[in-house]
């Protein structure tokens, strides 16, 4: 069989085709990978920043127990120190209930320093379960108190520069 100009053309054209269609199957399996790829970079990197920002969130929290510890230990310091005064005005016995809760604020801060942080949240936790409304109760207490002495520590400041 002879080879005619219509049948070189046409399969010329076949072959461009198949070679055009394996270029694109081609194309679409290193797209393919591509897409693969960084979409696993992108769930490595979201890992790794969450993985940073769970460490640095229990750093600040480790730091700021150590804090609240050492808060407690100075309150402790001052009804101690207060415990003397109130022997001399009350008597004895009032002296004594400074000093008894003096004890307590000190059993707390020792507890509050030998646990661990995980342990603390399971505990805030379960009590908040147990009993909601007296941990909205102490909460708004506590936001109170913080808003007073703020505002206590923002006047005596400006007293201070006038």
């Amino acid at each position: 069989m002879a080879t005619t100009p219509e049948s070189a053309n046409t399969s010329t054209a076949t072959e461009h085709l198949n070679a055009a269609a394996k270029a694109a199957g081609s194309a679409a399996d290193e797209t393919a990978k591509a897409t693969v790829t960084a979409s696993q970079l992108l769930k490595d990197s979201a890992a790794k920043i969450g993985k940073e920002a769970v460490d640095r969130a229990k750093t600040y929290a480790e730091d700021r127990k150590a804090a609240a510890g050492g808060a407690l230990d100075e309150i402790v310091k001052m009804i101690n120190d207060a415990a003397g005064t109130v022997d001399e005005k009350l008597g004895d016995q009032y002296g004594q209930y400074a000093r008894t809760a003096a004890d307590k604020v000190a059993g707390f801060s020792e507890g509050l320093k030998a646990k661990e942080l995980d342990d603390l949240i399971e505990d805030a936790r379960g009590f908040v379960q147990k009993s909601p409304a007296i941990a909205i109760g102490t909460a708004a207490a506590l936001g109170f108190v913080l808003v007073r002495l703020i505002q206590s520590g923002l006047a005596a400041e400006s007293q201070d520069k006038a």
